[in-house]
């Protein structure tokens, strides 16, 4: 799949029409490969050429118009005023398609207005315009000068009809550039492997995952995750939605059936599966999921054929036991094996940049506590992490303990309740939107509340997903909330969306904040937190004390109450596991790795 700049390959519709507007000719095509190029007297072309076709066509770009409303799900439209002629481009990896449209717009704007030719010159250059050569991709120098035109808001309307405003939403989407151990996974994915990668919290392993998905062609392509929590964040939705068989607790031909029933048609239509947070899914349920992608797709290799992408951490939190079933990781499924080509860590840690909080987190992370460590969490129990009025967040290990905590916090508050009903574009899927949302559908503030930021507002600002404020008062009825950086916000109302299995997609619009003097441990991944608070006599779970403690941003941020060594352990199973993978990851260096602590 290609990574050029000057190329995209997507599903293309190409649509002449009359003076009138009506349709003289329309032509589709499910594959084409669409490229910039440039005859000898440099004029720009789009050449369109099918999978399965011979009939290549091109399309000189000039007075053209660029649509990128719908950039970010696949889709886009390029207006040729001229020709009366629009491609309309769907299913195109987001990556790819914004990259192109930055290409075009960098190109046709960079084009210097046309002179008078000497005729001699004009007429041999006429006899060489039937040979092309690609366009050569755009420049750093390029994109700086697009970027200052858009800063300085200049008013700007070219030759070929195209606004600046067009560049802008484009630029706008530029984000933070992978690392090099990024890019090696997105590459072997890219090559067509089945990766698994894993690595700390804090690593960047979500962003990696939405860059991934970005790479790839979106309606062939099957965002999950074990939680709805973690599907949110990377726009997908659950393992369970999607995989139609419910818990999985039923026999493989009771799975077959429901399979069938909910679920066929994605199975069938998935060429690229995502699964994030896999310590959360049990071995027997990924088993079941690869004989029905199987019994579906009718095709015996593993998964049916389907390309996987697994990522997660196993020294995180572990799948769910019962009563009558302990549950097991997914690596210890039968065909884990079979399903995993390649294998990868991320090692740099992102969410913390305090060397000392990140070796103790890694050790935390792999089991291994010593006194030097016990010492330096026990001593932030002393700290004031407190600031601008924002109380820290106290992390629980049971979802209940968290929601009373809240409850009993704000009707301590006097002064009026203002209540913020969500809007739900299906009021029918509220309860589903509660449960994949960190947004509730009902929202109750005081002034005076303590809350945390839903959405990334304002990178630059510290307006960011988990950043920890107070509201100050109400103005035109919305809450200003001030926060530790002393930033003031006033809240409006954002959007959220979550795809349903069927591939249609659900709009919640809320105010962006959550009441945050208590938040469950497992509610707070993904978070990073600017002031937190907890106690962890309570944890059950290997690898949920690293969870918690990892959702710090830093040490002095941070306050441990009453902390004892024996509540950091992990798994044995998956120190097994996490040594093997090392011992079988050639460029890795091999790191001891602790025992069980006894409780």
């Amino acid at each position: 799949m290609s990574q050029d700049n000057c190329s995209v390959i997507c599903s293309v519709t190409m649509e002449w029409i009359d003076s009138r507007g009506s349709i003289l000719k329309k032509v589709n095509h499910r594959t084409a490969s669409l490229r910039l190029i440039r005859n000898n007297p440099r004029e720009i072309f789009i050449e369109i050429v099918p999978e399965k076709s011979n009939l290549t066509t091109k399309l000189l770009l000039k007075s053209v118009y660029v649509f990128n409303k719908f950039m970010n799900e696949g889709k886009a439209s390029i207006k040729f005023n001229e020709e009366n002629c629009t491609l309309f481009l769907s299913n195109a990896p987001t990556v790819q398609l914004i990259n192109f449209l930055k290409t075009i717009y960098v190109k046709i704007t960079g084009q210097s207005p046309d002179v008078k030719k000497n005729p001699l010159k004009e007429r041999f250059a006429n006899k060489q315009s039937n040979t092309y050569q690609d366009v050569s991709p755009i420049t750093s120098t390029d994109v700086k000068k697009i970027k200052a035109k858009i800063s300085n808001k200049r008013k700007h309307s070219d030759t070929d009809g195209s606004k600046l405003a067009c560049a802008k939403k484009l630029y706008d989407n530029s984000t933070e550039q992978l690392t090099e151990e990024q890019q090696r996974i997105l590459d072997a994915v890219l090559s067509g492997k089945n990766v698994f990668f894993t690595g700390g919290a804090g690593t960047g392993k979500s962003f990696l995952l939405k860059k991934i998905i970005g790479a790839l062609p979106p309606d062939v392509t099957m965002a999950t995750a074990s939680t709805g929590v973690a599907a949110c964040h990377i726009g997908g939705i659950t393992l369970h939605q999607f995989a139609g068989i419910g818990l999985g607790t039923a026999n493989l031909d009771r799975c077959y059936q429901m399979a069938s029933r909910n679920s066929a048609t994605m199975w069938r239509k998935t060429k690229y599966l995502i699964m994030d947070e896999i310590s959360m899914i049990d071995a027997d349920y990924f088993d079941k999921i690869e004989a029905v992608a199987r019994h579906l797709r009718k095709n015996e290799r593993p998964f049916g054929g389907i390309q996987l992408i697994l990522c997660g951490d196993f020294f995180q939190l572990p799948p769910i036991s019962t009563k009558d079933r302990k549950a097991k990781f997914c690596f210890q499924s039968n065909v884990w094996d079979k399903c995993v080509h390649l294998n990868f860590e991320l090692r740099t840690v992102h969410r913390q940049k305090d060397p000392e909080f990140v070796s103790i987190l890694n050790n935390i992370r792999i089991g291994r506590i010593t006194d030097k460590i016990t010492e330096t969490l026990k001593a932030t129990a002393k700290q004031k992490i407190e600031d601008n009025g924002i109380l820290a967040t106290t992390l629980c290990s049971h979802v209940n303990e968290a929601e009373e905590i809240n409850e009993f916090q704000l009707n301590e508050l006097k002064g009026e309740s203002k209540v913020y009903i969500a809007q739900d574009s299906d009021q029918s899927m509220t309860t589903t939107l509660n449960k994949q949302l960190t947004v509730p559908d009902k929202l109750v503030l005081k002034i005076g509340a303590q809350v945390m930021l839903l959405k990334n507002i304002n990178v630059s600002n510290g307006l960011v997903n988990g950043a920890r404020g107070v509201v100050l008062e109400f103005v035109d009825n919305m809450p200003l909330v001030q926060f530790k950086s002393s930033i003031q916000y006033r809240a409006k109302i954002e959007k959220w969306s979550l795809k349903t299995n069927a591939g249609s997609v659900i709009v919640r619009k809320q105010i962006p904040l959550k009441l945050a003097w208590a938040f469950s441990i497992h509610k707070s991944q993904g978070l990073t937190l600017d002031c937190v608070e907890m106690c962890l006599a309570r944890v059950f779970n290997a690898g949920q004390s690293y969870v918690a403690l990892s959702r710090a941003q830093s040490l002095q941020s941070l306050r441990v109450l009453d902390f004892e060594s024996q509540q950091v352990w992990a798994h044995p199973d998956v120190l097994v596991f996490y040594k093997k993978f090392r011992r079988n990851l050639q460029e890795m260096e091999m790191i001891p790795l602790a025992k069980k602590q006894k409780t």
